[in-house]
């Protein structure tokens, strides 16, 4: 029997359906392999006042129960503080303190064996702290933004590089992602690419006509969906859209850029081409995909979107930014193109997608080797190498 002690930041919750859901879907094709229980602690921050977690952005998240069964996994829920400004500096530390009654807790029940960390800052440096004292190894996945968000923050950078070093293993999402944490001074040797997966049950070819319709939408249609902040470049597709006359766009999201991107939307005259849908259940956006002719995301920073990959599985071209594992996707021209991060050629490629469309099944059997089955039992493989290791 493997006891896996899921630790995630990044994890699904009723305030934020969407939120981590490749963690979760992960972590469920994990705990369902035969010989495998799982148990998620999925820590979140709040201030520590309880004036400051009236705040909207606070509220509804300190509502949350701290423990539940969610979509067949028990997931705990504690709380850590943080403190705005200096947050992302005392994050691991709080976590960790947080965290580890909790975790004496489960460990009279639970007798995990690894702590799988699935986001790298603050995650790690905590799982590494918590390793420690209950003396099992430590796998710490890097996605991206952890990487780059994180990394670039000097004080942030060397407590990710002292985690990598002292953890027992590392993912990576990507090739480009692994090449870039090996630059930051983590032991290359240690680091396994782990590609995520996608259910192509859900995420297939569809009817793209019948499936606009349902979306009200008739003639060209280009699809986002992501977190709306500046990294994610919403700003230049609407703008992009300026130079591509009766095509529609459709952004899936919410963040802290929504009144900005509406009011950009009324000034360019494009309210009746391009509409924020909000947040979408995951479950609602394999229709979304799978009725775009293209589904855009010029992102400045990613590993490995999950996005690009699900687009892919539902039969539509992606246009993406060159970074991050985009030429791992985008390995061939069904996949759609890679654009510099400017309107100008964001509208150019999705122009020449949308002049020459590939076949659904050629665009979709760029996604057949990002499944869920491979991505399990690859995580299977990695945690229990690293307890073997532990015991030798």
């Amino acid at each position: 029997m493997l006891r896996v002690l899921t630790l995630s930041t990044l994890y699904p919750d009723r305030t934020r359906p969407g939120f981590g859901g490749f963690v979760e879907r992960q972590t469920r094709t994990l705990a369902a392999l035969p010989g495998v229980e799982v148990r998620v602690v999925a820590p979140f921050a709040l201030p520590p006042t309880r004036w400051a977690r009236r705040h909207p952005a606070y509220r509804a998240l300190a509502e949350l129960p701290e423990h539940e069964m969610w979509n067949g996994l028990d997931v705990r829920r504690p709380r850590f503080a943080t403190l705005p400004m200096i947050g992302g500096r005392i994050n691991p530390w709080s976590l960790a303190h947080s965290v580890t009654p909790l975790l004496d807790s489960i460990r009279g029940t639970f007798p995990f064996d690894v702590i799988d960390a699935e986001f790298f800052y603050p995650d790690g440096p905590a799982a590494v702290r918590l390793g420690a004292r209950f003396g099992v190894p430590v796998s710490i996945k890097a996605r991206g933004s952890d990487i780059h968000l994180w990394g670039a923050k000097p004080a942030c950078r060397a407590k990710i590089v002292a985690a990598g070093l002292a953890a027992d293993g590392m993912l990576a999402v990507s090739a480009a992602l692994r090449d870039e944490m090996i630059a930051l001074g983590l032991p290359g040797e240690r680091i396994r690419v782990h590609h995520t997966g996608v259910d192509t049950s859900v995420f297939h070819p569809r009817d793209r006509a019948a499936a606009k319709a349902a979306l009200g939408v008739a003639g060209p249609l280009v699809a986002s969906a992501g977190n709306l902040i500046p990294l994610k470049g919403h700003a230049l597709l609407v703008d992009a859209m300026t130079e591509l006359p009766g095509v529609t766009l459709l952004i899936a999201g919410h963040g802290p850029e929504r009144e900005a991107l509406a009011a950009r939307i009324a000034g360019a005259g494009l309210r009746d081409r391009v509409r924020l849908l909000g947040a979408l259940p995951h479950d609602e956006l394999p229709g979304l995909f799978a009725a775009a002719d293209v589904v855009a995301a010029p992102s400045a920073s990613e590993g490995l979107a999950n996005v690009w990959v699900e687009a892919l599985a539902c039969g539509t071209p992606i246009v993406i930014t060159d970074v991050g594992g985009a030429r791992e996707v985008v390995d061939r021209p069904a996949a759609g193109r890679l654009v510099e991060r400017t309107p100008a050629a964001i509208a150019g490629g999705i122009r020449a997608v949308l002049a020459d469309p590939p076949p659904q099944a050629e665009v979709a059997e760029a996604a057949a080797r990002f499944t869920w089955e491979r991505n399990g039992a690859a995580l299977y493989e990695h945690l229990s190498g690293l307890v073997e290791n532990r015991h030798r």
